[in-house]
């Protein structure tokens, strides 16, 4: 199943619309590095009111007229624009948010004028709510909604919360929905097909393409990540869609860092980075497909379980969020992750009475994994302990005694 494709925002449209509305509010341009804590505090309820109501988006960069239209589009400073720092911005307004907004900031460039784009998307399950109050902009335990008339207030009518509580209630019966046909999917018994066999041509194409162009050192793991649907995807997703989808999944989850996004590039058939100076390189197929590759350090031929389960952790939450943004959510899809140079390398994870540590005495470990997108999603933390387990066992770990 996939949705419709999900199109680029026409940034110059958005910033020239010249009205406030409920899905789209404008800001003068500030520095967020200057601003004071109310300051930040209002661009804190706006998105919580977006985020409540249809989601939408905060442009800053455009001021008001004196009729008090927003049609001064004065853009932002170079410094200004960089103040604007995704990880920044969104961990504050993150911080006094109950459950997280998800939110992409963008800096979009619109007639030689440089501006930044708050876009922040409606509630998937539970409503926001303030968990901490700022100044006299939000107040703790309060439930913000956008009006038609571009006001970004408290809700404070018995129908506004009722229609806040029934909007989560489809949404979870829409997810619950999700995760049922996604687990009717996991118990089918698919023979391999053409089109699967060309999504393993393609990864082992790309993996040449790889390891011709970067060299590990002695004593370093080659990781390889493979994630998919069992077997290609018969209508190819554009590549637009795949960059969207991808970048807003690792900017909300940070398991990318921010100047591989930028510099990813567009192949015939993927979207892909490949870092200079740096030892890894992904990317994801129209087809379906991503693909990790990467050299991993292994100081002293240690590795740390819980730093993999962490880091683990986020790189699963990126891709459930990633393929149920293209639409994928009840599609079997198969996780392929291989180890390669690990014979003597050890494992370390704690225990109740010390660190376990076990030695890997094979030269290659694989493991996969088959679940739905939803579930992907849904648990990505159960997912990555799982995984964990299954190389404990190659490691010979030790089983904890408590």
């Amino acid at each position: 199943m996939k949705a419709e494709a999900a199109e680029r925002p026409d940034w110059r449209e958005i910033i020239y619309r010249g009205v406030e509305s409920e899905v789209l509010d404008y800001k003068a341009a500030m520095n967020w590095n200057t601003l004071t804590r109310a300051g930040k505090g209002k661009l804190v309820r706006h998105a919580l009111a977006l985020a409540n109501t249809r989601g939408g988006d905060i442009v800053i960069g455009v001021g008001e007229d004196a009729s008090g239209h927003p049609s001064v589009y004065t853009g932002l400073t170079e410094a200004q624009a960089s103040s604007f720092d995704p990880s920044s911005v969104i961990t504050f307004i993150n911080r006094h948010v109950e459950p997280p907004i998800d939110v992409v900031l963008e800096r979009p460039l619109v007639d030689g004028k440089r501006y930044a784009v708050l876009h922040v998307r409606p509630f998937s399950q539970l409503p926001h709510v303030c968990s901490g109050g700022i100044e006299n902009e939000v107040q703790t335990a309060v439930f913000y909604i956008r009006t038609p008339e571009a006001a970004s207030r408290a809700a404070c009518r018995a129908s506004e919360l009722h229609a806040l509580i029934q909007r989560a209630l489809r949404n979870q019966r829409e997810m619950l929905g999700k995760m049922l046909r996604g687990l009717l999917y996991e118990t089918r018994l698919v023979p391999g097909t053409s089109s699967g066999e060309r999504l393993a041509a393609a990864a082992r194409d790309a993996e040449t393409y790889f390891l011709h162009r970067r060299r590990g050192n002695p004593g370093e793991l080659l990781l390889a990540l493979r994630f998919a649907p069992e077997s290609a995807l018969p209508d190819p997703l554009e590549l637009s869609e795949l960059r969207q989808a991808l970048r807003r999944a690792a900017e909300q989850t940070g398991a990318l860092p921010e100047e591989e996004l930028r510099n990813a590039y567009f192949t015939n058939t993927a979207w892909r980075s490949l870092p200079e100076g740096k030892s890894r390189m992904w990317q994801l197929e129209r087809g379906g497909m991503f693909l990790y590759f990467a050299f991993v350090p292994v100081p002293e031929q240690e590795l740390s379980g819980d730093e993999f389960r962490r880091r683990f952790t986020a790189f699963l939450k990126m891709l459930g969020l990633t393929y149920t943004e293209l639409g994928l959510e009840a599609e079997l899809l198969d996780l392929e992750l291989r180890l390669s140079g690990v014979e003597g390398v050890r494992l370390v994870r704690p225990g109740a009475h010390g660190a376990r540590t076990g030695v890997c005495r094979i030269p290659e470990i694989r493991i996969q994994l088959s679940r739905s997108g939803a579930d992907w999603l849904i648990a990505p933390e159960v997912h990555a302990e799982r995984v964990l387990k299954l190389l404990e066992e190659r490691f010979n770990l030790p089983e904890d005694p408590a």
